[in-house]
């Protein structure tokens, strides 16, 4: 037996002793996701932990996913395999500022992407995701004004996509998606003209002008599995051609590197291995501990969120 499938077996064995369930995020590692009970973007994770009844929550994402479960599932032990795997966009934006924006803006909704901090969503009026951001910020009623955080290029396309003159856009930016260049897509293109783009709306303006389709990490899956085309150029984490690959082993799907890292991968979510994991599940750390009041703060506008259709 090989030292993989050994760590395997003790993961799934642990799994099972402690009453465990494994989420993972679609920018994980392939072994990883091959493990988990359910793999997802951050809305469809967010719902799976909402429903969970069991013990444990082993969040294979980054911390603040796991806050997210945690805020959800307040009894449940939730851990995480690596703690120092964060977010550039959580980096982006603290509570404090956010307090110092509300304190002279009384009338602002605001509207708080899933990647910020639990302090951050105790401060916001309703999160949102890249799947639902458009829908959310909808939701809000025409007059009120809206500060959007903390993504500036998922700000954009929402202003855009909602129509809505009155938003206030946060400047933060995830060090993958804002790092793809245009003119790399457009070497991509040059270089296999048959091929659709789909990317991520955390990415630049200039690289969503020439994208056929933009979507959250699991629409984007959607669409490729379900298109009729059998070629994709894809900008988003690289992480999710596990998926494409699993659910459409006839198509062919391209990565472009971008200038952060000259990769496609997100330097956090890698932060999990398979050894992590398993010694999580064994030692139930590190484990997400938050207090009392952000839970109760924090859990409303991420249930005000669920409950939109």
């Amino acid at each position: 037996m090989s030292v993989t499938a050994s760590i395997q077996d003790e993961i799934l064995d642990l799994k099972r002793s402690r009453d465990a369930l494994i989420l993972a995020h679609h920018y994980q590692d392939d072994e990883i996701q091959e493990l988990a009970d359910s793999v997802g973007d951050s809305l469809e994770l967010a719902r799976r932990a909402q429903k969970f009844e069991g013990r444990v929550i082993a969040f294979c994402g980054v911390w603040f996913m796991a806050e997210t479960a945690k805020m959800l599932n307040p009894s449940r032990i939730v851990v995480v395999p690596d703690k120092d795997a964060g977010c550039s966009l959580v980096d982006s934006c603290s509570a404090d500022q956010v307090r110092a924006f509300k304190s002279t803006h009384h009338d602002h909704v605001v509207v708080s992407y899933i990647n910020t901090s639990a302090e951050v969503k105790a401060e916001s009026d309703i999160i949102c995701t890249s799947r639902n951001a458009v829908a959310v910020v909808n939701s809000i009623p025409a007059d009120k004004p809206v500060l959007f955080l903390p993504d500036v290029n998922l700000g954009n396309y929402v202003k855009k996509q909602s129509g809505r003159a009155n938003m206030t856009i946060w400047q933060g930016a995830c060090i993958v998606h804002a790092t793809f260049p245009a003119r790399r897509l457009e070497k991509a293109k040059f270089e296999r003209p048959n091929a659709l783009v789909a990317s991520h709306p955390e990415c630049p303006q200039a690289v969503l002008n020439l994208s056929d389709f933009i979507g959250s990490t699991s629409a984007i899956i959607e669409w490729c599995v379900k298109h009729s085309h059998n070629e994709f150029i894809i900008m988003t984490e690289s992480g999710v051609s596990h998926s494409l690959h699993k659910l459409a082993p006839q198509k062919r799907f391209y990565f472009v590197a971008n200038e952060q890292c000259n990769c496609s991968e997100c330097p956090y979510m890698r932060m999990n291995t398979l050894e992590k994991l398993r010694n999580c599940l064994e030692t139930l750390e590190p484990r997400v501990e938050l207090p009392e009041e952000i839970i109760r703060r924090g859990a409303l506008p991420i249930e005000r969120m669920l409950a939109l259709k």
